[in-house]
């Protein structure tokens, strides 16, 4: 196999994965996202007292829009629609698990003070 004929292979992810590698990295960004938004809100409610409620927070808000990031991503170029296995179902069940996590990490902010407006 030639050079460029592997990286047109490799492009469709035929060696490097197949067409759910980006959805699945979506779903995990998402997921991520959602667990540590959840233990920043449990900090910022007082009921464990490891690490920073405001650190949690901004790190959910991060994951959270990478994960819905790579959603958009993936759903903008994957071909062919629902059960054809390029990952779109994932991709479209990434966005609000993103979602959920950005919305937790807002709402950790806001109970820890440190989404208070300044001035």
């Amino acid at each position: 196999m030639s050079t460029s004929a592997a990286l047109m292979v490799a492009a469709e992810g035929g060696i490097i994965g197949d067409g759910r590698t980006g959805a699945n990295l979506a779903l995990g960004a998402g997921l991520l996202g959602l667990v540590i938004g959840r233990l920043a809100l449990t900090r910022a409610g007082g009921r464990i007292s490891t690490g920073s409620a405001r650190t949690g927070g901004m790190s959910a808000i991060a994951v959270g829009m990478a994960g819905m990031a790579l959603a958009v991503l993936h759903l903008a170029t994957s071909s062919g629609g629902p059960g054809t296995g390029n990952g779109l179902v994932g991709a479209v069940v990434a966005l609000p698990l993103g979602l959920g996590g950005v919305l937790l990490g807002r709402r950790a902010l806001t109970r820890s003070g440190a989404g208070q407006p300044i001035g």
